[in-house]
């Protein structure tokens, strides 16, 4: 499967009038899908991304339903490509809402941060847990929701609460915090912090969890949530002691753990 040709690039010139953002975010505004349940829905997304250094949209970033939590763009499995203004549309069947995750993900080269005007220098992936999508309010997926999302997949939590109530302990925010609202970046500088440092840690990686794919880059799940599960375990140092030397050791320690697995594909072409 192809993608359109939208997704082959888009000249630096048109992207000057994007209205830029402070939050680390990709924004699913859902509208009123009761009357699609069956019979398809449609849902407006809007894509944002954290640098080590900025925020800003993301133009030409894909975001799709993955039906079979291969974090891969499938040819079953519907899509949409985000605009200029970072938004895209992606039509769905009601019926699948709450049943798969959302992925969204960042293409090198391909896929701009609105911030800078730059194409983002390495594949990003993000996720949202399927237990939490609504077709009645917005849908944050950030560097915390795709933690949130690994963390409901070990089948240790029966709620998303119980998820969150996890990390906030972990980064000593208080139990009644929705990590999931669009707070990231507005004020709330341990999030912030903790957004930025996940993304970063998740580019430097990228050789490690990705391979080439016909679409979308293709993961090595167990390389990709042993990542994440390594960056959970470490998240007061990724929150509020996040110093370049602290992520320096942090990374280090993950491409330790991640070298010594067996890869699903000798062809690692992330970087």
């Amino acid at each position: 499967m192809k993608l359109p040709a939208s997704v082959l690039g888009c000249p630096a010139w048109r992207l000057l009038a994007v209205c830029l953002i402070s939050a680390v975010a990709i924004t699913g505004c859902m509208g009123d899908m009761s009357a699609g349940v069956g019979s398809g829905g449609t849902g407006v997304f809007k894509a944002s991304l954290s640098g080590t250094v900025t925020d800003g949209y993301l133009i030409n970033a894909v975001v799709f339903l993955d039906k079979n939590g291969n974090y891969q763009l499938d040819s079953n499995e519907p899509y949409a490509v985000t605009d200029l203004n970072g938004a895209s549309t992606l039509t769905l069947d009601g019926a699948d809402i709450g049943k798969y995750p959302v992925v969204a993900v960042a293409l090198k080269g391909i896929t701009v941060d609105s911030s800078t005007m730059q194409p983002v220098i390495s594949n990003y992936v993000l996720s949202f847990p399927k237990e939490s999508f609504s077709s009645t309010s917005s849908n944050i997926i950030s560097p915390i929701s795709s933690q949130l999302r690994e963390l409901m997949e070990t089948g240790k939590y029966s709620t998303v609460q119980q998820a969150m109530d996890t990390l906030a302990s972990k980064m000593d925010l208080p139990s009644d915090i929705n990590l999931l609202a669009e707070n990231i970046g507005t004020g709330n500088p341990t999030l912030t912090a903790a957004a930025k440092s996940i993304a970063a840690l998740m580019w430097m990686q990228t050789g490690q969890i990705m391979t080439a794919g016909s679409t979308t880059p293709a993961i090595d799940v167990e390389r990709y949530r042993t990542m994440m599960a390594l960056i959970e375990n470490n998240m007061n140092i990724v929150s509020n002691l996040n110093t370049p030397g602290n992520l320096l050791n942090l990374n280090n320690n993950i491409t330790a753990v991640l070298t010594a697995m067996p890869s699903q594909s000798a062809d690692v072409t992330g970087k």
